[in-house]
């Protein structure tokens, strides 16, 4: 699943964010335009040799692109006519209908992170779960694969706890909360007419996945400077559900951002220690500069 002075997990509206000196920044201005989690770095960041520090910026690209997503700051823009397909109305209703009874949702999921310009694909394997609390969605992703690593969005602030070196990064989703979190339902508990908000929706047939015969939509975001991150998106929906199964993030680069669902539980207990990061005493925080 891309995490405000500027954020981005994508900043969700893009959900990751601008970076200066290396370091990420959430929601800050222009940051969807400076940064994005398949942005085409500076040659020596691709390099083999880079420095300690530039991977493990590499690798937290990559895991706040899920988020959005897994993953896109966004300025809204009043909602216009949307596409007049027939087929359209119905799986935008389904997903209005899903979003008014939300409480949680919860699902495995696989992601494939693709990177062009090195010709890679970051895969990564775990869970994420939503819910609901007063006029705030929280959001947490345990991922397992290949290196343990959690991030959790509570407090409009999201974190990602790295076991292996034992260190919490902070970032504020600040004044920009409500559009971060509009972004991070997307397809999950998220509204399907509230899309037409912020993007220009069209309705490309069915495609079965698995044994679920899927509405598949087309988002193209209606901001310049979120489509300077990604061009657009594309929905698989459960039209039975009004829930995502799978969700594919393009940028201007080539990049993209591919991620499978699956178990999905809607409106089922999630224990509250979900949300909570398993540190330990000798765990790190830091925030990046400007946070």
């Amino acid at each position: 699943m891309s995490f405000g002075k500027g954020m981005a997990l994508g900043s969700v509206p893009q959900l990751m964010v601008g970076t200066k000196s290396g370091t990420a920044r959430w929601f800050s201005r222009g940051a969807a335009a400076e940064y994005s989690p398949g942005r085409k770095p500076g040659v020596g960041r691709r390099e083999r040799g880079e420095s300690l520090q530039g991977r493990h910026m590499q690798r937290f690209r990559s895991t706040s692109g899920l988020l959005v997503l897994l993953t896109m700051s966004v300025w809204l823009q009043p909602a216009t006519a949307q596409s007049g397909d027939a087929g359209l109305e119905p799986v935008l209703n389904q997903m209005d209908k899903t979003a008014a009874k939300f409480r949680t949702t919860e699902a495995s999921f696989v992601s494939d992170q693709y990177q062009k310009v090195v010709d890679e694909h970051d895969l990564q394997k775990g869970k994420v779960y939503f819910r609901r609390v007063g006029n705030e969605t929280q959001m947490a992703a345990d991922i397992t694969e290949p290196d343990k690593k959690y991030v959790l969005y509570t407090d409009s602030k999201v974190e990602l706890y790295q076991p292996k070196i034992d260190q919490v990064t902070s970032y504020s989703a600040g004044k920009n909360r409500a559009d971060f979190e509009s972004f991070l339902v997307l397809g999950f508990g998220g509204g399907g007419h509230d899309m037409l908000k912020s993007f220009d929706v069209k309705y490309l047939g069915t495609e079965k996945l698995g044994d679920v015969d899927t509405a598949k939509l087309d988002l193209v975001p209606k901001s310049q400077r979120v489509r300077n991150t990604f061009q657009h998106i594309v929905l698989w929906i459960d039209p039975d559900r009004g829930v995502s199964i799978q969700q594919q993030f393009f940028d201007p680069s080539g990049d993209y951002r591919l991620a499978k669902y699956t178990d999905i539980q809607l409106n089922q207990k999630i224990p509250d220690a979900v949300f909570k990061l398993k540190t330990t005493g000798r765990t790190r925080f830091v925030a990046p500069q400007g946070e």
